[in-house]
């Protein structure tokens, strides 16, 4: 029996258009397992993102639900919500999203500083992390100095320095080349593989598509196909 880790029960959000409503997320049902590789693929415009905000508690929904390992999350408060992010969901986005002013290893470090981890913990965790990714020789460089295929390995680090549930990646190819892109997928596999890491994609990209376990087409705001399949 697989373990649910995320589900969303008649699922909308509704923006004002300048005539009609507009159905960003148009009653999704959906379940998602511990241990899937999972791309969510559409059109732009088809609600992909939005979608995507809604499961990270980033956005709310105009109705419905969205329950993550048997908590409603639609049912805390903003400092709740705040809370239940930080200790339970990673998110790796295009723009890599790192603070600037602060090295690769002070990147991974933070959300474990905000959950208020001891410093001997943060370093260690930091350190396996920035291995893993193989970037154990660009600890003390600060974002600048990294190319954008390091800087989302950075990311991917920092997302899972908080031991969530599950990884958000929103487009997380979208700025890379070819070969960054290849390294990146590459790590993630392998987290999924060996440490049964869940990763839900937010994708254009066929590369990121050819290694999904699960394909979910989503179009006008609803699943219109949900196909599991091996890659390999």
């Amino acid at each position: 029996m697989k373990e649910k880790i995320i589900e969303t029960r008649n699922l909308y959000k509704t923006y004002d258009g300048k005539s009609i409503p507009v159905h960003a997320v148009n009653g999704i049902d959906l379940t998602i397992c511990k241990g899937e590789f999972t791309c969510i693929v559409g059109p732009s415009g088809s609600g992909k993102t939005t979608f995507l905000n809604l499961l990270g508690g980033l956005d709310n929904p105009t109705e419905g639900e969205v329950i993550i390992d048997d908590t409603n999350i639609t049912k805390l408060n903003s400092r709740e919500l705040i809370d239940f992010r930080l200790n339970h969901i990673g998110f790796v986005f295009q723009s890599f999203n790192l603070l600037p002013v602060l090295s690769a290893k002070e990147n991974v470090e933070f959300i474990m500083h905000l959950q208020g981890k001891p410093r001997s913990e943060r370093e260690k965790r930091t350190r396996e992390l920035l291995e893993s990714v193989g970037l154990a020789d660009k600890m003390e460089s600060r974002p600048n100095k990294l190319s954008g295929g390091q800087q989302q390995r950075v990311a991917v680090a920092r997302a899972l320095a908080s031991k969530p549930k599950f990884i958000l990646a929103d487009e997380p190819t979208a700025n890379l080349d070819s070969k960054s892109t290849e390294n990146l997928l590459d790590i993630m596999e392998r987290l999924n593989h060996e440490e049964n890491m869940t990763f839900l994609f937010s994708t254009h990209d066929a590369r990121v598509v050819n290694k999904a376990h699960r394909i979910i087409t989503i179009e006008d705001g609803k699943v219109i196909s949900d196909v599991e399949r091996d890659p390999h």
